[in-house]
Order: structure tokens, then C-alpha cells, then sequence
């Protein structure tokens, strides 16, 4: 590590620096010849390199070639062009250090005080599906190493990872005669190593992914910006949105076609609600409709049906109080009906893959009704991981990508389910997926009757469940409550009978759960004195 340098002045963000040369290097070349313009005009000279320098020359600007600086063409297809200390020391030489200036003169090095480079598109590239070879040729590696030195020296040089950020530089110069403040520098700096940290995160990430290592000595994550948030969970939390340039359908590829900012609570809610409704299948594709509604990251009510307006019904049904200011998603084409329906009760957010003319049209009349279409759904079934921070370090898992099929369960009673219980059994194990631990849910016909969510007893959700199924049956005028001959899911295995009594008790008859507790023959036998019939699956969905 290199000693303390007494003779370093602190930095003063106050300070302002000239710019009198940029090194301009970019693969994406959006807006590259007003930029090269505007630097022009203020006096920069400006040295480029391969494509680069070729569209500023071919658009009548002065500019140099790296060469001019190196004394060496580039080479290797381009991966060597800037690796040379011409234009590191040019980078990364301090101008207040006499040792510094006296070397850059002995070796005619001349400084650079702005740097404008983005990056070889690698997440662009691994993200088209392109070969392995592909990826790693678009590994950037003289972009970072420019870009870290210039932003390691931004006491003396500003640095633009991105072509927007010329335009603090512009607007710095232009009120301090060409010259830009410390506080641009630093916050240009900060930038540039957020961006080669996400850049590195996402190589590492996907050579790990090729390499099969699911436990890497080191993990990285990145993100980019999407949306700042008024505020978190709560109002003194500060918040905002970052994608991870992966390609899974959901809140970070939707388009918001109205309504006001999505909150942080909001954007979490309608992820949960999505990937809950993606269980079953895209209904443009042949799976039938199905629709969920979600309150506070749990679901209030989830239906399958022909139509999505009678599934929306059905689900509401389920818990109409909860769904007020809920969110609701759909497993294929919002269309106007269906959307006419949902408008009667107030939601926050709509989420689905397309929404027609007419469903658009409806929503347009409640403004505060945001509409979501992402394009497509969420895979259940694809690989990949979850994050969730803990003091002092960061909890990594691959995603509950878990599901069962009727195969893979074992019938432990006398009875076997009948085909209408086995389809309820199914979809309620769907559904105690997505619910908070501990989970009971009761369906019936293809429609929750009743869910129990978050408990820190087993017991207390399936009691949970059926209070709220007897409130829906209040509600609705029903002659009896939906749980009377549903099935009934835990997302773990019942450790004594009494949970499971307690769902028999409110009407149900068939049971689905993990199974593996100690007591399985206890609760085996008190199913089997009960009359009812029970499946295990063999895997659990605990969601904390």
C-alpha cells in the first residue's frame, strides 16, 4: 500500500479544475457528435480512439488519434489500445505533486482532464443470448482500467461513464469559465465506481453461473437505477429502484401506462402478486386464466377459471375487505370487462402482461390506478438467485423455483382424493408457496376460501383462514362458507394433529403438506379418523 503523501492537499470540493483536454472513447455513441461539438467550442482538444475518432473526424471535428499520445497503433483486434502510460499517467498524474508534473514532462505525457468512456455492452451481450465467446470478447478491460484511474484522480479530472454526464461537465464549465467544481468531479467519481463495480458484478456473476461454482469465494450485485422512491417502507426511510439487466418479466420491464409513482411497498406487493400468478401458466399460451390479488406482499384471494372477469370475481370474493388498496395480477390480456370489474373496488396497481385498447381506456378514467404490462411472465420454474441483507453480511439463495406435480405426491391415507380434490389440492399448494410462514390456504372449485398467513403458530393460520372464510360468507350472504369441502395446504409439515383438525374442522377434506415430522403417523392416523385424505409432497415452502 503506498505511504501517505504529506504534500497531497485535501480536497476541496469547492475547487474547480480546467479542461483543457478529453480522451473520448465510447461504444455507445448516442448523441457523441453534439457532445464532441459542445467540448469543441469551449476550447477542448480532443483525442479518440478506432470508431470513435473516426465519427468525430468523418463529422468535421478536430480530433487525435490515441496513437498520438502512445506512439503505438492499436492492436489485437483492439483489445490493446489504451494500456499504455501515456494515457494512465495523462489519467492518473497528480498535478499538485512536483514528482508528478516533473515526470509527465520528462516523458511527454500530457494530462487528461476529462474522460469520457462506457463500456464494451457485456450485460447487453450475455443478455441477447449470445455464445460464450461472445460474452467474453465483450469483457471491457482498458475501459475500467481508464476509467478507475480517472476517477481515482478526480481531484483533477472528471470522468462520464455515461454520454448524459457531459452535460454536468458543460454546465460546470460554463459558469466557471471551463473549469469544473470538486463537487462534480467527486460525484462523477462515485459514479464510475458504482458502474465498473456493477459491470465487474455482472462478468463475475455470469462466469460463476458458467463455471457451475454456486458458492463463490466472493459475490457481487449490481444494479442501475430506475426509480427514486418518495420514500421506503415508512416515510424516514429513504428508498429507490434498481434493475439487474436480467431478462425476467415483472416490475422492472413494465411499461406504466398511468397513475402516479410506484412506491416502494407498491413495486414489492406487485412483484409478489406477479410471481404468484405466473404458478399458473400464460394464459395466452393456453393455461387457463388465473388472477391474484395481494395485500401487504400476501395474497387475500387467488382464482383459476374460463375468464379472467370470473376469476377476479372469485377471487375477491375470497377476502373483499383485505383487497381494498390491494394490488391484482393476471396471467394473460387484460381486456375490458375484466377491467370494468376491477375499477368497482379501489386497487392501487394492475399488473399483466398486455392490456387491450378498451381495458386501457378504463383504467384511464381513475387516475390514480396505475397499469402495469411487462411483456410477458415471469418463468416459476427458471434458476436464479435471491438476495437479503442481515447485519454485517448478505444471505444468498437460489429462488423457490420448487413445484409439484400429481406424480410426485404420496397418498399416506386410506382415502385417495377424488380428481376435484386433487385440482384444489394443486392449486393450493401454488398458492401456500407465495404466502408468508406459517401458511394455510383453503381452496375450493379453483378458488381460495380462505388464507392463513404469517403466524408463529400453525395452528393459529388454519384458524386464521377460517375466520376469514366465514367473513367472506357474511359478506356474500352464502349459505355456508367456501372452506366446506375445500383442500387445505400448509407449506410445512403439521408437527402435531391439532392444525389439521382444525382446517377439518372448518369444512376441509382433503390435505396437502410436506410431510417429514416426527408425529407423521400421529397425524396420519387422526386424518384417517376424520375421514379425510392427505397427500405429501416431499418439499416444503417456508417464505419469510
Amino acid at each position: 500500500m503506498p505511504a501517505p503523501n504529506p504534500d497531497l492537499p485535501p480536497f476541496d470540493p469547492a475547487r474547480t479544475t480546467p479542461v483543457r483536454r478529453a480522451l473520448i472513447s465510447v461504444s455507445d455513441k448516442t448523441n457523441l457528435i453534439g457532445n464532441a461539438k459542445a467540448l469543441h467550442e469551449r476550447g477542448v482538444e480532443l483525442v479518440s480512439t478506432g470508431g470513435t475518432r473516426k465519427a468525430i473526424a468523418n463529422a468535421g471535428i478536430p480530433v487525435s488519434d490515441v496513437a498520438s499520445l502512445t506512439s503505438y497503433p492499436e492492436m489485437m483486434d483492439g483489445r490493446v489500445k489504451t494500456l499504455h502510460p501515456a494515457v494512465h499517467g495523462g489519467l492518473l498524474g497528480d498535478r499538485d505533486l512536483e514528482s508528478h508534473v516533473t515526470a509527465m514532462a520528462e516523458h511527454n505525457i500530457l494530462p487528461i482532464d476529462l474522460l469520457v468512456v462506457n463500456l464494451y455492452p457485456f450485460e447487453n451481450t450475455q443478455k441477447s443470448g449470445a455464445g460464450y465467446e461472445m460474452c467474453v470478447e465483450n469483457i471491457d478491460i482498458g475501459g475500467p482500467a481508464m476509467i478507475r484511474a480517472a476517477a481515482k484522480n478526480h481531484a483533477h479530472v472528471a470522468v462520464c461513464v455515461e454520454n448524459s454526464d457531459i452535460d454536468k461537465v458543460l454546465a460546470d464549465m460554463d459558469a466557471h469559465n471551463n473549469q469544473v467544481t470538486g463537487t462534480t468531479r467527486q460525484l462523477l467519481a462515485a459514479k464510475a465506481f458504482s458502474r465498473t463495480a456493477a459491470y465487474d458484478a455482472a462478468i463475475g456473476n455470469y462466469l460463476t453461473e458458467q463455471a457451475n461454482d454456486t458458492v463463490p469465494a466472493f459475490r457481487a450485485q449490481g444494479g442501475t437505477l430506475r426509480q427514486v422512491m418518495r420514500y421506503g417502507e415508512n416515510p424516514h426511510q429513504s428508498a429507490a429502484f434498481y434493475t439487474d439487466g436480467s431478462d425476467r418479466y415483472g416490475v422492472a420491464t413494465a411499461t406504466q401506462h398511468q397513475g402516479k409513482a410506484l412506491s416502494y411497498n407498491n413495486i414489492n406487493d406487485t412483484d409478489a402478486a406477479y410471481e404468484l400468478v405466473a404458478e399458473f401458466g400464460d394464459a395466452s399460451k393456453g393455461a387457463a386464466p388465473a388472477v391474484a390479488i395481494i395485500k401487504h406482499a400476501n395474497p387475500c384471494g387467488v382464482a383459476s377459471a374460463n375468464d379472467f372477469i370470473t376469476a377476479y370475481k372469485n377471487a375477491l370474493a375470497c377476502d373483499p375487505v383485505s383487497a381494498f388498496g390491494g394490488i391484482v395480477a393476471l396471467n394473460g390480456p387484460l381486456d375490458a370487462k375484466t377491467a370494468k370489474e376491477i375499477v368497482k373496488v379501489f386497487t392501487e396497481v394492475v399488473i399483466a402482461p398486455s392490456a387491450d385498447e378498451e381495458a386501457i381506456a378504463v383504467f384511464a378514467k381513475k387516475k390514480n390506478l396505475r397499469l402495469l404490462t411487462t411483456g410477458g411472465l415471469p418463468d416459476p420454474a427458471s434458476p436464479s438467485l435471491t438476495f437479503r441483507n442481515v447485519a454485517g453480511g448478505l444471505l444468498v439463495q437460489d429462488r423457490d423455483n420448487g413445484h409439484v406435480a400429481p406424480e410426485d405426491l404420496k397418498v399416506v391415507t386410506k382415502r385417495a382424493p377424488s380428481q376435484a380434490e386433487m385440482a384444489d389440492l394443486l392449486m393450493a399448494w401454488k398458492v401456500a408457496k407465495h404466502v408468508k410462514s406459517n401458511a394455510i390456504v383453503y381452496v375450493k372449485d379453483g378458488a381460495t376460501a380462505g388464507v392463513g398467513a404469517g403466524q408463529m403458530s400453525r395452528l393459529d393460520s388454519a384458524r386464521i383462514a377460517a375466520r376469514k372464510a366465514l367473513d367472506a360468507q357474511e359478506a356474500a350472504g352464502w349459505d355456508e362458507p367456501k372452506t366446506k369441502g375445500c383442500a387445505c395446504a400448509s407449506d410445512a409439515f403439521f408437527p402435531f394433529p391439532d392444525g389439521m383438525l382444525s382446517a377439518a374442522e372448518a369444512g376441509a377434506t382433503a390435505i396437502i403438506q410436506p410431510g417429514g415430522s416426527i408425529r407423521d403417523d400421529d397425524v396420519i392416523k387422526a386424518a384417517d379418523e376424520a375421514g379425510l385424505t392427505m397427500v405429501f409432497t416431499g418439499m416444503r415452502h417456508f417464505r419469510h
